[in-house]
């Protein structure tokens, strides 16, 4: 990409005109409206429930010695009972304590009900009757496999691509696909294939798009194009480069000729504009300093000898004239 997109709602890059968001919308399939949303998960802190169920647990325990070594029939089952309800009860709000790592999140589920997710990392409790889900919510890197695709002029060629993505929506991403991580990768190829058959590897009009010649504003549209498809899945696309871009083997050595045959066409007529530009000098000096009078005909040889010169691609050897300059 040639920068950082500018980034909307959710931290998806803005489409910056009208026409790219019609062009967009026209090219990537329409995916339905996501059914959850990502939110906070209440609870409260970790450590703090964490250091009120081991008290806990070790006031039953206290209670269960209590009542084993008392003697009076009824204190004794009391006590008993009450330790191990306060020990069963404090065992069973311990489950409710969940560690975070950073770079992860624990999506929060009350029997098969989305509750929230915790982001915050470090210790933190939550009802314990409920479950949760590890995410990971670090940077990622999915580069294709080399893929072989026909270009808009119908060439064979193969190229893969690299995407530098991450997880924006954790309820999206676990809730409305079935595998985030193979629908990011299926969802990659898919675009990097229709961008591959929209442009050509070489254009023939100088001024049209080409996927060597204008590779920043090839993989910008990549970018936008994968945004689009992978917005489903909660998933912010941060950057997308090709990694691999050539013909493919069978007409390599043949389109190999043809660019260079393109390149010493440039350069010939390239030399033959300087060298024009530099004998319309040497006829304009020499005329305007007086230093000889040229007939047409000295000018016509005088051109000839100079173009033969500057526009030969082997060294020149002189020919001293002793004689007329006529003859």
């Amino acid at each position: 990409m040639t920068g950082t997109p500018d980034h909307g709602p959710g931290g998806h890059p803005a489409p910056t005109t009208t026409a790219t968001t019609a062009g967009l919308a026209a090219d990537t399939p329409q995916m339905p409206a996501p059914q959850v949303r990502e939110r906070t998960a209440h609870g409260i802190a970790g450590g703090l429930a964490l250091l009120l169920t081991v008290l806990g647990a070790a006031a039953g325990l206290a209670l269960l010695i209590a009542g084993g070594v008392s003697t009076g029939g009824g204190a004794k089952a009391g006590l008993i009972i009450v330790g191990i309800v306060v020990l069963v009860g404090s065992l069973f709000c311990m489950t409710g304590v969940k560690m975070v790592a950073p770079g992860e999140a624990r999506v929060i589920q009350l029997f098969g009900r989305y509750v929230g997710t915790i982001r915050q990392d470090g210790l933190r409790w939550v009802n314990p009757l409920t479950s949760s889900r590890k995410i990971s919510t670090r940077v990622r890197n999915n580069e294709t496999s080399v893929l072989k695709v026909n270009d808009a002029y119908g060439n064979p060629i193969e190229l893969a691509a690299v995407v530098v993505w991450k997880v924006e929506d954790t309820a999206q991403a676990l809730f409305e696909v079935d595998d985030y991580r193979k629908f990011v990768a299926t969802q990659t190829e898919s675009a990097v294939r229709h961008i591959a058959i929209e442009y050509p590897y070489d254009a023939h009009d100088e001024s049209a798009l080409s996927l060597r010649g204008n590779a920043e504003e090839i993989t910008e549209k990549l970018s936008l194009e994968l945004t689009a498809r992978v917005e489903a899945a909660g998933v912010r696309i941060i950057e997308s480069r090709f990694s691999h871009l050539a013909y493919a083997p069978e007409i390599a050595s043949a389109m190999l000729q043809r660019q260079q045959a393109g390149a010493v066409v440039a350069a010939r007529q390239q030399i033959v504009e300087g060298a024009v530009g530099m004998v319309e000098q040497a006829l304009i000096r020499i005329s305007e300093q007086g230093i000889v009078e040229l007939d047409e005909e000295r000018k016509a040889a005088m051109v000839s000898n100079l173009m033969v010169v500057l526009c030969g691609d082997r060294a020149v050897q002189p020919v001293l004239n002793t004689g007329s300059l006529y003859q």
